[in-house]
């Protein structure tokens, strides 16, 4: 990891030494920024995730985090003792630093898992319906006539666009939290 201060900042940022920066950083796993400004870590933030072409994650707890975690394309906030703004700006929240762990190793596992199984489901149910479609119009003669009731058509989406992605929201994990948070290279198998 790279652990840089508010000074060091402000002379990367003002001698022109940002690809200096950028190369440093590329040999880390993570940068944290301390006693630094706003402006310092989102400027960071933006740097690594434009010259990087990486996908940046920001964690932070108080007000002053706030332009950091809007810049990251996936921000934290942790509710503590600076206030609540840091998590009314982030895409999650967590109550201690030390549930980020299970955050991103079990539910950001079981979603990405989730999600492409969805993705899935839905080009099925789309392909299925316009296979049908399609087949009709040979036996209509191509007139354009319509072969499902409308009321039909809605509560066939209705019913395959909600019940399932209910049903494996909350049903399906392919793997225990517990194996999860034993392996973290488990992680990795479905990127």
């Amino acid at each position: 990891g790279l652990v840089i201060d508010g000074q060091t900042l402000k002379l990367i940022f003002q001698g022109g030494l940002e690809e200096k920066f950028v190369a440093l950083a590329r040999l880390c796993r993570s940068v944290l920024c301390c006693r630094s400004t706003p402006l310092q870590k989102s400027m960071v933030v933006r740097l690594l995730r434009r010259r990087l072409q990486v996908m940046t994650l920001a964690i932070g707890d108080g007000a002053n985090d706030v332009s950091m975690i809007q810049a990251a394309d996936v921000g934290i906030g942790i509710s503590g003792q600076e206030g609540m703004q840091a998590v009314m700006a982030s895409d999650f929240a967590i109550s201690r630093f030390k549930h980020l762990k299970k955050l991103l190793l079990v539910h950001g596992h079981w979603c990405y898992s989730r999600l492409a199984k969805m993705v899935i489901y839905f080009f099925y149910k789309n392909v299925s319906y316009v296979n049908l479609l399609f087949w009709y119009q040979f036996f209509c003669g191509f007139s354009g006539s319509t072969m499902i009731d409308y009321w039909q058509m809605i509560f066939f989406n209705l019913f395959f666009t909600s019940v399932p992605p209910i049903l494996f929201g909350v049903l399906d994990k392919d793997v225990s939290a517990e194996t999860l948070l034993g392996l973290p290279e488990l992680y990795k198998n479905g990127q």
